[in-house]
């Protein structure tokens, strides 16, 4: 019956089937033996997933419960969202053992109890486990003293670390690898190198540790290095090598090591193809990005929740929309919270609101409470389309209905709702009545309101604001000299842009990609010539010229660039910029009725955005741009922001 019982235990997966065989475990009386509690206690505590509850009840009613018991329970708070409970359990347990029967705590105790300390940044409790651990002579154990140089480089004491680890008689190589990551959590790369050029013996691990504590760091040459030297590459060295790729923006890397992987016949984990789907995102990837999804169906991933959830913000930061939509409607697994908010996030970058509302109703619906991350995108959604009364009853709900507290980033999506409406006055009021003081943020997105609607003197009160804060960013002058550019304030122009050259601050260059036969280009403004670039810059002129005879384009000029120059030299900056040489390049070398995607790393200006419209009108293409603010989607002479910029 003992074994029955723990057989059909290993078998329950949810708190339900646990619950049935709890009540089994009664009605025979099964339930007194202390092996038997202690499995239950362990499937509860540590292997189901949102029962820690259950299972401190249930320690509760048992009368004199083990070290096992104790471990057990403390170990499951070790690895909750409520680690600070691992202590409260070990002194209840310490308390316990003074009144009645002794139940020393032994290494594996301490070691969930530092894992604690580490978990929440308590050094002070982690210091005080380390004495504790003296006084019982466990401090000298290789379990516990691994836990100890973990739990002090999480706490950002190396030094502590490094003299745990100096202590140790015979540290084996769990030993060397975590005080490797110590030494990489303090940012002392030079001792991480020397610590692992040091040990006696390495293993995947070790190599895996060094690609992610360099990656962190953004020391990328190193992270190609340490890959290009390892004998073996497991699942975890892959994944870390396209993680780290993706998160320092070495797309066309990425790329090549996940095609690497495939022609060696290995098969890529979760983690890699969410990593190679995130960077087909963040490089407007779409052509690549559907590649992966075939892979994904064909190898049997399409049931994983996070690739999912990945494809979904593939798509739609991709500029294809309705595949994301069909991603989510078709995933085989039930959609979580993470599902419904990014299609929600991807209907708001392309300016669809009502269809954003509308799904967060269907979130609803299906049972899913939408979170405080989930009423950013929705409010977003509301802010560019246009949507005030939306907006207006989507912030009440959240705080009325949700409970959810407003965060910076709520407050910041109203005030774009109210500027990005013309409503500037109500904007500014709003930000003053706030219950958290702004931030940088919600000061720039009403000076960014002021640029749109060219109000001068409620963008100096902005600017004034943003100084006092002590913040020094390109784009705040930049916006206040094109205010200044376009209200014909020349010498305003010329004072900005000489406080710019006194403070040494740079506009941050623009640049824009598009990607051809699955290879990422990249244009930048003025940047210098070559094959590439002069290939663009040739079609461009042919472009441009077109466009003034066919489409009567006049370049704006005014608000484009950043001073007082001749009309010629002004038409000549606005047509280098970027995307115009991203779009040229892609009618060069894209089939004609192909859709041409571009990411660009500023807000596209309003010549570019003439520019585009008159391309999709006389050229009869389609063009897709993913700037800094959202998605511009032009079709016949149209955009699909309808121009609420």
């Amino acid at each position: 019956m003992n074994q029955l019982c723990l057989y059909l235990l290993n078998q329950c997966k949810t708190l339900r089937t646990v619950d049935h065989i709890h009540a089994c475990l009664l009605k025979t009386g099964l339930l007194s033996d202390p092996y038997i509690f202690g499995k239950l206690l362990h499937h509860c505590s540590v292997t189901i997933s949102y029962s820690l509850d259950y299972a401190t009840r249930l320690f509760l009613h048992y009368p004199k419960p083990n070290v096992f018991m104790y471990n057990t329970l403390i170990r499951g708070f070790s690895e909750s969202p409520r680690p600070q409970n691992s202590i409260t359990t070990f002194i209840e347990m310490r308390r316990e053992s003074s009144l009645f029967s002794s139940v020393p705590p032994d290494s594996f105790t301490f070691a969930f109890l530092l894992k604690a300390a580490a978990n929440y940044g308590s050094l002070m409790t982690g210091m005080q486990l380390h004495c504790q651990a003296l006084i019982h002579g466990l401090d000298r154990h290789l379990f516990v003293g691994t836990t100890l140089i973990s739990m002090y480089g999480e706490c950002g004491r190396v030094d502590f670390s490094m003299k745990v680890f100096d202590e140790m008689l015979e540290p084996n190589v769990v030993a060397w690898n975590a005080a490797v990551t110590a030494c990489f959590r303090g940012g002392d790369l030079e001792s991480s190198e020397r610590l692992f050029e040091s040990m006696p013996f390495k293993d995947s691990t070790s190599w895996n540790l060094m690609l992610a504590g360099y990656a962190k760091a953004g020391e990328m040459e190193m992270v190609r290095k340490v890959f290009s030297e390892m004998e073996v590459k497991d699942d975890v060295s892959w994944s870390s090598m396209i993680t780290a790729l993706t998160q320092n923006g070495c797309f066309d890397e990425v790329f090549s090591v996940f095609m690497d992987l495939q022609r060696l016949g290995l098969r890529p984990n979760e983690v890699s193809l969410t990593g190679v789907l995130s960077a087909c995102a963040q490089a407007g990837a779409f052509e690549f990005g559907r590649v992966v999804h075939g892979f994904v169906e064909k190898s049997g991933f399409s049931w994983i929740i996070s690739v999912n959830n990945t494809l979904i913000d593939m798509y739609s930061k991709c500029g294809n929309v309705a595949m994301a939509r069909l991603v989510l409607e078709t995933m085989p697994a039930m959609k979580n919270i993470v599902s419904w908010t990014s299609m929600i996030a991807g209907l708001a970058m392309h300016g669809h609101g009502d269809e954003a509302i509308q799904l967060l109703n269907e979130m609803e619906e299906s049972g899913i409470e939408p979170d405080r991350i989930t009423f950013v995108p929705v409010l977003y959604a509301c802010s560019h389309a246009g949507l005030i009364e939306q907006g207006h009853e989507c912030f009440s709900k959240m705080k009325n209905v949700y409970n959810i507290e407003p965060s910076i980033e709520h407050y910041g999506c109203m005030v774009d709702l109210y500027g990005r409406a013309g409503d500037l006055r109500k904007a500014y009021e709003f930000i003053c009545q706030m219950p958290v003081p702004p931030n940088d943020i919600i000061w720039r997105t009403l000076l960014g309101a002021c640029s749109i609607h060219g109000n001068v003197e409620l963008a100096e009160q902005v600017k004034e604001r943003l100084s006092e804060l002590c913040l020094t960013d390109s784009g705040d002058y930049v916006l206040l000299s094109n205010i200044y550019a376009v209200a014909g304030k020349w010498n305003n122009v010329e004072t900005v842009r000489r406080s710019m050259t006194n403070q040494r601050i740079k506009k941050t260059p623009g640049w824009s990609m598009i990607e051809v036969d699955k290879i990422m280009y990249r244009f930048v403004a003025g940047e210098k010539q070559n094959n590439i670039t002069k290939e663009a810059y040739d079609k461009l002129r042919e472009i441009m010229l077109k466009l003034k005879v066919e489409g009567g384009y006049v370049p704006e000029v005014v608000g484009s660039v950043l001073h007082d120059v001749e009309d010629e030299e002004k038409e000549d900056s606005v047509t280098k910029h970027s995307e115009k040489l991203a779009v040229a390049f892609g009618m060069a070398r894209l089939c004609k009725g192909r859709v041409i995607r571009i990411v660009k790393n500023l807000r596209i200006c309003r010549d570019c955005h003439t520019v585009m419209k008159l391309i999709s009108k006389v050229y009869q293409s389609e063009i897709v741009v993913r700037d800094r603010s959202r998605f511009h989607s032009f079709k016949d002479g149209s955009c699909s922001c309808r121009d609420y910029w």
